[in-house]
């Protein structure tokens, strides 16, 4: 079975309770679990979340879109998402963040098309960091690192000096996907302001190429949180 999980908490220290915030009406975190339904190729949603009852709205939130919802470990991603495959029997997975509200599923799609070449996938650098991972390579994963934790941002390089599973990138991949100088993730409050003002601006079945249109023309939206891309960058070297 191939599925996309959505790794989504409400705990975060820059922006509080950032997945159930709302934009017309909907939790941030429903943008992103509109977007994954979209997949032609994946046979399930399933948003993992953690066991803190902080996040129990989060499961309500999942089956009320008629998704599945797996709660697992609070700070190691990868046992969660090897937790989640085992629960739900799934052989292949491509990832989504449920801070990238603009989400597009053609990302998992390419991942599940490329799936024969390598153990594990990445498209890092795009506008949504996306993976797709083989569900055994990363039991044996999580099994060799045993307590380490390794965040998903790290896991290539990590896996690269390992040289112990075939890994690989997304080729063939759409200009609409390749990052331009824009900033589409909710991490700071500034990207909540961003978020709203696109959103209200767009279609309610609106896609990535309707979002990234839009942002192109009008450059004052875009620069209402571009200038946090470098805090973003500096969080993410000391984690």
């Amino acid at each position: 079975m191939k599925a996309i999980l959505i790794s989504a908490r409400t705990g975060s220290s820059r922006l509080p309770n950032k997945t159930i915030l709302r934009i017309q009406g909907k939790h941030t975190i429903e943008y992103v679990i509109a977007a994954t339904k979209k997949s032609r190729l994946s046979n399930k949603v399933i948003l993992c979340t953690t066991t803190l009852s902080e996040d129990d709205i989060l499961c309500d939130i999942a089956e009320v879109n008629k998704v599945e919802c797996f709660r697992g470990s609070a700070l190691d991603k990868l046992k969660r998402w090897s937790a989640a495959c085992s629960k739900f029997k799934v052989s292949y997975f491509a990832t989504a963040d449920g801070d990238d509200l603009f989400y597009d599923a053609g990302l998992a799609d390419l991942c599940f098309q490329q799936r024969e070449r390598f153990d594990i996938i990445s498209g890092q650098g795009l506008y949504n960091d996306v993976y797709g991972i083989r569900a055994a390579a990363l039991e044996k994963i999580t099994k060799s690192l045993n307590e380490k934790i390794v965040e998903p941002h790290d896991l290539i390089d990590f896996l690269k000096s390992q040289k112990q599973l075939a890994v690989g990138e997304l080729t063939k991949v759409p200009d609409l996907y390749k990052k331009k100088n824009m900033r589409l993730t909710l991490d700071y409050e500034e990207d909540f302001d961003f978020f709203k003002e696109v959103i209200c601006k767009l279609p309610r079945d609106f896609s990535l190429k309707d979002a990234i249109t839009y942002i192109e023309n009008n450059e004052s939206v875009r620069n209402i949180n571009l200038f946090r891309e470098n805090d973003w960058k500096n969080h993410q070297k000391t984690k």
